[in-house]
């Protein structure tokens, strides 16, 4: 099973994969050492990034105190970020240094696509569901939230950016008006663009940082706070509001999590594994989404866009 990291007062460990490869003579007492190590920094310098510890717009966003034009301007700017995060996983796909790399690059963005789970002991959900549970759990004809894309069925409804203009159409927003860069405020496409440059970046190492980062940073509990504010606008003033882009995205992060974690483990000891690359990568891209976030909290401060 896949460690997942969180931001939390635990320090992070080896995993049970190391131990294993520790005790079949794959790697010394001082491998495992440095790795351990390697990971404290980690967690230091990425999972304790102010960003991820203390988001004042989200932390806002929770209480649903959002008016219908703070939730149109935020609908949009998190649009042109899904969106555009398509090219930098492409780019991430384009540059993997090895096939395995590039398969777990692909299952993140072929789902992004479209392409539905396929759960690996082959058992499917016949449960039958209300449309309020597969508002907030997912329609199981379109999603799942295990398994791998290989051998998965493609359906454009399941496409996340389908999912998210259904969101956006419940406040009176359409398909033509949102996602693009033209939609997009200065710090959204900053971010986007380092999205591009970093985590679809050609040097692995650097790359490796940035895919991290990310992936823990939307396991630490954003999606969480986006999903508790939009419910309470939901039962208080939206019951038209579709949110399964957000409760999808709350319940399956974790996995994306894991598959970093596995895959620094394959690299980590690799030849050519550059540390101070990699605590690079990720600091970079933890500061190019504090942009992103304090761009909208800033927004929202001064009222500019709404």
């Amino acid at each position: 099973m896949s460690s997942v990291l969180l931001p939390s007062s635990h320090s992070l460990t080896v995993s049970a994969r190391i131990q294993d490869r520790l005790d079949r003579g794959e790697l010394t007492p001082q491998q495992v050492d440095e790795f351990q190590d390697f990971l404290h920094q980690v967690e230091r310098e990425f999972l304790q990034h102010r960003i991820i510890t203390a988001n004042a717009y989200t932390a806002w966003f929770r209480t649903g105190q959002a008016s219908d034009v703070e939730l149109r301007h935020f609908i949009r700017q998190f649009s042109v970020f899904s969106n555009q995060f398509l090219v930098a996983a492409l780019l991430k796909v384009i540059n993997s240094p090895t096939l395995q790399q590039s398969r777990a690059s692909r299952e993140i963005l072929l789902n992004e696509l479209g392409v539905i789970y396929r759960k690996l002991d082959g058992s499917v959900d016949a449960s039958a569901k209300s449309d309020e549970e597969k508002d907030r759990e997912g329609d199981p004809e379109f999603v799942s939230t295990t398994g791998t894309v290989d051998g998965g069925i493609c359906r454009f409804r399941a496409a996340h950016f389908e999912w998210l203009t259904a969101v956006a159409e419940g406040l009176g927003l359409h398909y033509e008006d949102i996602g693009q860069r033209k939609h997009g405020t200065a710090t959204t496409l900053y971010f986007c663009d380092e999205l591009q440059r970093l985590y679809g970046s050609d040097d692995p190492n650097i790359a490796e940082g940035a895919s991290f980062a990310v992936e823990n940073w939307a396991a630490a509990g954003f999606w969480q706070e986006l999903e508790d504010g939009l419910t309470r606008i939901k039962q208080t003033r939206h019951p038209q509001l579709r949110l399964a882009f957000f409760t999808w995205h709350n319940r399956v992060e974790a996995q994306h999590a894991g598959h970093t974690l596995e895959e620094l483990e394959a690299v980590y000891f690799q030849p050519g594994f550059e540390r101070a690359k990699f605590i690079q990568g990720g600091q970079e891209i933890l500061n190019a989404i504090a942009v992103f976030w304090d761009g909208l909290e800033s927004d929202r401060q001064h009222r500019i866009g709404l």
